[in-house]
């Protein structure tokens, strides 16, 4: 058996002792078969043979192998896997997720929507139960720290272009209980919780993929395909031999959720405050009573450690920093991340492919992270239903890589970077320079609707659409 979280490698169909997925039994441990590996020997009642049979084949040596299971697999269960799995199922493309928690996502971050993937989620019958919690924020701003407003943009001139000409703010803590109902009513989708994905094997029809619950056992899954949506420490990325290029930025980010209303200091429901040192990200969400929970992010002094960072006198220093005139403040949650660009080096390599998180990660200035990761995932689905379906062959993948591929590094990379920059510019003459650029393109219409179809992310997917 090999070792979990081992380079993936093709299995050579071989007996040579019978090891590596060939001879197996099945035990039913917590509501799920576990497929536990013998030897031959083991292998001589009739009974146990004909338990066997839907799980495997025999193969030119006589030895019993594992039968590949006709299904994709999706290894994790955050917004972008589970709406990969959910676009599958659609398309009735049989599909199981593997998530490494045993219960639904908490982590807040991952909250304003564009209207591209508004769109998707619509297509897939999910946007009006997501519509019924979240709100729709017509408006963003940038603005000073002393409170100046440099520009504001009203994404009502997207109506032309989009049936949502707005962002959309909704927590991930609360999209993916919505993703996780809707995926319940498809008959050939399954979620599994508690399964960490440690590795997986590639084969000739498919892929052996290597599991551990959350009592230690250790089981393995097979399908025609991986989807690897585990994350930026992505394990299928890994156990592909991926690169994830690129590189980390010094300072930390501390995102905090305050239960004080912001509205009443100028902000609007979105902000971004510029300062060389102390600038912000204000956004306006709602916690889970529907009670007004504004979310402010800055950055670290490199210097500091995360306990100076987190201490609480600390936190209410640096929001009254980018809050004038207010405090103390309510601090309902307080949390510190690194912060990276990185893109893998490939989205696809042979059966597996790579979507959200675990193929790019970016600054959080812009929304662009779970945004890009949603049309990886509908991208995805779309070609390989097409595949599955017999109605395309393997290289919509290869397209599939190079359209989202592209999008990242020529958009989302080069934006989320370009938004950084604007925010902390620490030469007066070049910061006063852009802010008069910027509020010329904001009272300009226009000009403001060639910035918002770039900064909303409508041009980057029809640009993608565009690669062949």
């Amino acid at each position: 058996m090999p070792k979990a979280g081992s380079s993936a490698r093709p299995l050579s169909g071989k007996c040579s002792g019978c090891i590596a997925y060939q001879i197996r039994k099945v035990n039913w441990v917590h509501g799920n078969y576990v497929l536990d590996t013998l030897r031959a020997t083991d292998n001589s009642t009739s009974g146990r043979a004909q338990l066997l049979a839907p799980y495997r084949k025999m193969n030119g040596g006589g030895c019993v192998v594992e039968a590949i299971q006709n299904r994709v697999i999706v290894a994790g269960g955050g917004p972008v896997g589970l709406i990969a799995a959910l676009d599958l199922a659609r398309r009735n493309v049989p599909v199981l997720v593997l998530e490494s928690e045993t219960t639904a996502i908490k982590d807040p971050r991952g909250a304003a929507f564009h209207p591209p993937t508004l769109e998707v989620l619509e297509r897939l019958g999910v946007l009006n139960d997501l519509m019924a919690i979240g709100l729709k924020i017509p408006m963003w701003q940038i603005r000073n720290r002393d409170g100046r407003i440099v520009a504001e943009f009203d994404l009502g001139i997207l109506k032309d272009h989009t049936a949502y000409p707005y962002r959309f703010h909704l927590g991930q803590q609360k999209v993916v209980p919505v993703l996780l109902g809707a995926l319940a009513r498809e008959a050939n989708a399954e979620v599994r919780f508690g399964a960490r994905v440690t590795g997986y094997d590639e084969t000739n029809d498919g892929v052996i993929v290597h599991v551990t619950d959350d009592h230690g056992n250790v089981s393995t899954e097979t399908a025609r395909w991986l989807v690897g949506a585990d994350g930026a420490r992505s394990v299928v990325r890994k156990s592909a031999g991926i690169e994830f290029e690129g590189f980390t930025w010094p300072e930390r980010f501390v995102v905090t959720n305050l239960g004080d209303d912001l509205s009443r200091y100028g902000f609007a429901h979105t902000n971004y405050v510029t300062d060389p040192d102390r600038w912000a990200v204000i956004l306006r969400l709602e916690n889970e009573a529907g009670e007004p929970n504004w979310r402010v992010t800055y950055p670290t002094d490199p210097e500091l450690t995360d306990e100076q960072v987190l201490d609480p006198a600390s936190i209410q220093e640096r929001l009254a920093d980018v809050i004038s005139g207010g405090g103390p403040f309510h601090v309902r949650y307080a949390g510190i991340y690194r912060v990276h660009q990185r893109v893998a080096e490939h989205f696809r390599r042979g059966r597996v492919m790579l979507v959200g998180d675990a193929a790019h990660i970016n600054n959080p200035l812009g929304g662009f992270g779970l945004n890009s990761g949603v049309q990886d995932a509908a991208n995805l689905a779309e070609k390989l239903a097409e595949i599955w379906h017999g109605r395309g062959d393997e290289t919509l993948l290869d397209k599939f890589d190079r359209q989202r591929r592209t999008s990242n590094v020529e958009f989302v990379q080069k934006a989320s970077i370009r938004n950084k920059k604007m925010v902390e510019e620490r030469d007066p003459e070049v910061r006063s320079a852009a802010q008069a650029e910027l509020a010329a393109i904001a009272a300009d219409p226009e000009r403001a609707l060639k910035h918002l179809l770039e900064s909303s992310m409508i041009n980057s997917v029809r640009t993608a659409a565009l690669i062949d």
